[in-house]
């Protein structure tokens, strides 16, 4: 029985690794979830699985849900509370689902404690991803990617050596506006751009999708999931999102893996490495697909791309700049304080007034992050 932390449990991948826990009861038991604001559905999900110990964002949010409840668990909150959970004697694997920056130390906490690590916080990597995989590699801990580009490739190179490999191409749909011209994503709004064709995610990472930002974010982590170099990731457009990522090896082969879209697959495979079970899902239906396209990048369109590989090249504190400045204005637009197209030139130009330094620390980072927020908040209200 493995026992499991379920961290963003309220979240779409929480969600649908709950869904996987209540097909193996015989193969999971969840110890221990951790949620931001939404008590609501929390409440549910312990009513289903019985967790030992929860964590919420605030001390507030704690004392409501506990009055909720008739017979309450452990209930902790904040970055302590996240942490607490994340380093509990009892689990086995803590599945890292929290959106954003939030997830980094949690993530970190749990490595240090050599967790198991199923990881679908992209944060933690794009931010500290030096420092996270020398932990991981001291403490002999696994990192299994729960994301579908990541996962892909993971399954890929079973059976290939790094040296083997002379690039490898993560795959994005285009997201919503792959087929609007530029002049009309200006005005589009929040709820156009949450209306993603493929996927169903959170709001931040469909924001991001829509933006190919995701994309950007994805390129970084992969730099250090696999230790490639930069000049070893790129990009391609397929808008079927059947291929989830390719690998091409030295000797010109390329290695592809292909699946129905359905988050359900990558993160069942992280929890039951290295077996594999029924997804009881539909087979892909090869006879069917009439054709799988694959496009460049338009990076005039999507100019945050461009970004994404500059920042992934010039490494230092530029990704951690990039990835705060993305959330602060991504959370606006959501809010529907800025335009669509207004994306990506404040994210540009928080990026373009930060002055690159060394991050050797977790302190290091933390302080870019803020720091960074500060100066894209700033930066807004001068053009607002």
């Amino acid at each position: 029985m493995k026992k499991l932390s379920i961290l963003g449990s309220t979240g779409s991948i929480g969600e649908q690794t709950l869904s996987i826990v209540e097909n193996f009861s015989d193969r999971f038991q969840v110890v221990a979830l951790g949620a931001g604001r939404n008590i609501d559905l929390l409440r549910k999900q312990i009513t289903q699985f019985r967790p030992r110990i929860v964590s919420v964002l605030t001390e507030e949010l704690a004392r409501a849900l506990s009055g909720q409840l008739h017979d309450p668990p452990e209930i902790v909150h904040g970055i302590e509370g996240l942490i607490q959970i994340a380093t509990l004697e009892e689990v086995d694997m803590v599945v890292s689902a929290l959106v954003g920056a939030i997830g980094l130390v949690p993530t970190l906490s749990a490595i240090k404690a050599r967790k198991q690590i199923a990881l679908a916080n992209k944060e933690s990597l794009v931010m500290g991803g030096k420092i996270v995989m020398e932990e991981a590699r001291r403490e002999r801990v696994d990192i299994l990617p729960v994301d579908s580009e990541h996962c892909a490739i993971f399954q890929s190179m079973v059976g290939h050596s790094k040296k083997d490999v002379h690039r490898i191409i993560l795959t994005a749909s285009g997201g919503p506006f792959l087929h609007y011209p530029i002049e009309k994503l200006r005005d589009v709004l929040p709820a156009e751009a949450l209306k993603h064709p493929r996927w169903k995610m959170g709001r931040k990472v469909t924001i991001d999708s829509a933006t190919l930002m995701n994309k950007g974010l994805e390129l970084i982590e992969a730099r250090w999931l696999f230790d490639l170099e930069p000049s070893q990731l790129g990009i391609l457009i397929h808008p079927q999102s059947i291929v989830h990522s390719l690998v091409e090896l030295k000797d010109g082969s390329v290695l592809a893996q292909l699946s129905p879209t359905d988050m359900k697959i990558p993160i069942q495979y992280a929890l039951t490495y290295p077996e594999r079970e029924n997804t009881r899902l539909p087979s892909l239906g090869l006879s069917q697909i009439k054709s799988l396209e694959f496009l460049d990048v338009e990076e005039e369109k999507f100019p945050l791309v461009r970004l994404a590989f500059r920042a992934l090249k010039e490494g230092k504190s530029i990704p951690v700049a990039l990835n705060a400045a993305n959330e602060v204005v991504v959370e606006a637009f959501l809010k529907r304080e800025i335009k669509f197209s207004e994306i990506s030139v404040l994210v540009s130009e928080a990026v373009d007034n930060h002055q690159k330094r060394e991050v050797k620390s977790l302190e290091d980072i933390l302080e870019v992050d803020s720091d960074t927020r500060v100066q894209t908040r700033n930066i807004m209200k001068k053009r607002l």
